[in-house]
């Protein structure tokens, strides 16, 4: 079904940006179907904040994966990871965790058919045979639960049709030699019983970025992604569908640009700037690296998952979600960015996961409910390489240092959940939802140094036994909470809705996993030293008012809403610390409250046949209330002067990945060449406001504001060819998308950029 875009970029799912599908509206596309709330409604019937965008809108977009759509939704931030080509950072309405180390958890949940991703890493998902992608913004605390304080995204799979037999496929080529390959098939294998589907995609390109030194190209892609779904479907009353899922990447390191002079420490008392910042210059793509050319980034991601829906009776159905996962990654990646040794690492990660979900859904005509239940168990393994051989200097001696960590993370979480919708008349209906989360956690840790200098030598250190130094933390912790939710919908009409809602979020504590010395788990506060082995969980309650319709045939659509975050506990990790440890300190902080508020609103318009109008805007306002940082309290200043402590204090300090303003212009105009042949014209203008990349505001680390221009035309012929040419970006525009701040290491701080203006050509048919 080619559901236009236009019915799905907003809130609500009205606004449609420019790849929009420009046909006058069938009755199908009016009934665009979500599963936000587990299960199937109308979207102009659900009462939340969720964007809906279709196959066929994602490959007009040219979105290869989930960072395509960034920009495009209202206080989204959807970008490729630091340092990672297939890492997730996901910020919504100004909550979010970039960090990927194993022991932080998303504060955006992602999910595959229902099946929760625990990991950012392989989280950027190639996007080659879904539905659609629906993102819900706002904490999800009650049906989706495990670590949706920001809101969820929840990847919809295409299913195999049980009677016929259909496909597509298409070749891309572009850009720095870009190459993507897509192909789909489904198939019956007993008519109405049986059908198996397969998909596959293999996704090339060069790197966007040259080392001058060598010409060795970074920020590269080159990914092969299959997906092959089983569907049984015996009776009506019994669907059963098995899916497996592999993805394989093998890429060069992705290099950010250095911000601030890269520093070196002498043991006989002075420093050395080893690298100013900005080394080539105003930023055109070009950096270095000192990892060698083997030193790249390898991910395998395997998935197999199996769900039955059972009827018990015509109001009532069981459903079982079991899931199996398996990630590999073995990244090198260079911190800092330059040919010198500081801040270069290796992270292999093992890591597995088994989740249960069982939903007990009722339906009559005027309650419907989901209940279930809720179990994962992860676990966690990596091995750590941290390099540093230009770090530390003694006189003219080149001093080596190496760290070497090997730790591992267990996490269970148990959940008991129920939502209810009741109608008391057609047009008034009140939901209100409760679920309780318990999540233990056991995290062991050893890190040893090797080094020329003997002082420096042999350093070892072990959570929770702290060698050689006293420690009394412990290695267990566990989290619990109630996240409820509740929403007073009304609709005036059958095409408009009106609603009110509250809802609770909360994301998991945990451990630090940079716990290198006692400078990473310590708080000082008046000369008092305190140990905390754990941080304490995130937790934020949001209330919202929203309203959305559609007009005139569905040629007008428009939504809006407003909410209001009170958002405590936010876990912040900082640079330094109070007790520097070898090498610079890096604490998690849990560290005050955030009060956010903002605006939603979207429109779109068909004020002709085959043209297309949209617009959506989002404003954002987060800014802390208290932010309990004791490096404020360091003797000297030092680092105080940097540290980010509003309270009390003059300093500025505001929220990170927190645009104030983001924003959209789309036009597309569709119309006749010829017989069975149409034409399609397509343009947007993006816009995100200025934002910082890191939780210390530090300057380099900020993007002041960017517009991006995106167009398209494509040629359709007898409905299963095409041909489509795009160019992204087409004003070569510089924008930052994330950053790095280990300043307690050599001052690190650099950033990463979006891509240069790119096109492509695509060539595809389906039937």
């Amino acid at each position: 079904m080619a559901v236009a875009l236009a019915a799905g970029l907003g809130l609500g799912g009205w606004a449609g940006p420019a790849m929009a599908d420009t046909a006058a509206p069938t009755a199908s596309e009016a009934e665009i179907v979500v599963i936000a709330r587990k299960r199937e409604e109308r979207l102009s019937d659900v009462p939340i904040a969720i964007t809906a965008i279709n196959t066929a809108s994602l490959a007009k977009m040219g979105a290869n994966d989930l960072s395509g759509v960034q920009g495009a939704v209202p206080n989204v931030n959807i970008v490729q990871g630091r340092g990672s080509s297939s890492s997730a950072n996901f910020y919504i309405r100004g909550i979010g965790q970039p960090d990927a180390l194993g022991t932080f958890d998303p504060a955006v949940g992602v999910y595959v058919d229902g099946v929760y991703l625990a990991r950012i890493q392989g989280a950027l998902l190639n996007l080659f045979d879904v539905e659609r992608v629906e993102v819900l913004r706002g904490p999800q605390g009650t049906l989706y639960g495990k670590n949706t304080i920001g809101g969820a995204v929840n990847v919809v799979s295409r299913k195999p049709d049980l009677t016929r037999l259909k496909g597509e496929g298409a070749l891309s080529y572009g850009d720095y030699n870009e190459t993507t390959a897509k192909g789909y098939v489904s198939a019956p294998i007993v008519s109405d019983v049986m059908a198996l589907s397969v998909a596959g995609i293999y996704d090339h390109r060069d790197g966007l970025v040259t080392d001058p030194r060598n010409g060795r190209l970074y920020n590269d892609r080159d990914n092969t992604s299959v997906r092959a779904i089983l569907r049984i479907k015996p009776s009506d009353k019994l669907d059963i569908q098995i899916s497996g899922d592999f993805t394989h990447q093998r890429t060069a390191p992705t290099l950010g640009y250095l911000t601030a002079p890269l520093l070196q420490t002498n043991f006989l008392g002075y420093v050395t700037t080893l690298a100013p910042a900005d080394p080539y210059g105003p930023y055109s793509y070009r950096a270095s690296s000192s990892l060698g050319a083997d030193k790249g980034q390898r991910l395998n991601h395997w998935g197999l998952s199996g769900t039955i829906n059972y009827e018990l009776s015509p109001a009532v159905t069981l459903v079982s979600v079991t899931a199996w996962r398996k990630l590999r990654t073995d990244f090198y990646v260079d911190i800092d960015g330059t040919q010198y040794q500081v801040g270069d690492v290796f992270v292999g990660q093992r890591q597995r996961q088994f989740s249960q979900e069982l939903q007990l859904k009722y339906n009559s005509a005027k309650l419907k409910g989901v209940f279930g239940l809720y179990y994962m168990n992860e676990q966690v393994d990596s091995h750590q390489e941290a390099y540093a051989n230009d770090l530390f200097a003694f006189g003219t001696t080149p001093i080596t240092f190496t760290r070497y960590i090997d730790d591992a993370q267990n996490t269970k979480s148990y959940a008991a959940f129920g939502q209810a919708t009741y109608e008391f008349t057609p047009a008034l209906s009140l939901t209100a939802g409760l679920r309780y989360t318990k999540e233990i956690k056991h995290y062991d840790r050893c890190t040893v140094t090797a080094s020329n200098l003997g002082a420096l030598n042999g350093i070892a250190y072990c959570f929770p036994q702290n060698l050689p130094a006293p420690y009394t933390g412990n290695d267990r912790a566990s989290f619990d909470a109630w996240t409820p939710t509740v929403t007073l919908s009304y609709k005036p009409t059958g095409d408009t809705l009106l609603y009110a809602s509250a809802a609770r979020g909360f994301k998991s504590g945990g451990f630090n996993g940079r716990v290198n010395s006692n400078g990473d788990i310590s708080v000082t506060r008046s000369g008092v030293t305190t140990i905390y082995p754990s941080f304490a969980p995130e937790k934020v309650w949001t209330y919202e008012a929203g309203a959305k319709g559609s007009f005139a045939n569905n040629r007008v659509m428009l939504s809006g809403a407003v909410f209001y975050s009170d958002y405590r506990d936010f876990q912040a990790r900082v640079g330094n610390g109070t007790n520097v440890g070898l090498g610079g300190s890096f604490p998690v902080l849990n560290a005050g409250k955030l009060r956010i508020w903002g605006i939603e609103f979207e429109a779109m318009v068909r004020p002709v046949q085959g043209l297309t109008l949209s617009a959506s805007v989002g404003y954002l306002n987060a800014k802390y209330l208290q932010f309990d940082d004791p490096r404020r309290t360091a003797a000297g200043g030092g680092a105080a002067a940097f540290s980010c402590n509003p309270t009390g204090s003059a300093i500025t300090c505001q929220p990170a990945f927190a645009p104030p303003l983001t924003l959209r212009l789309g036009a597309d105009y569709r119309f006749a060449v010829g017989a069975d042949t149409t034409l399609t014209l397509g343009g947007e203008l993006r816009h995100v406001g200025k934002q910082w990349l890191s939780v210390d505001n530090r300057d380099g680390l900020k993007e002041p504001g960017y517009f991006l221009g995106n167009l398209y035309a494509q040629i359709d012929f007898d409905q299963r060819y095409y041909l489509r040419g795009a160019v992204k970006n087409v004003t070569n525009t510089l924008y930052r998308t994330d950053g790095q701040e280990f300043s307690s290491v050599g001052n690190i701080q650099t950033v990463y950029y979006g891509d240069p203006r790119t096109w492509t050509v695509t060539v595809g048919m389906k039937f």
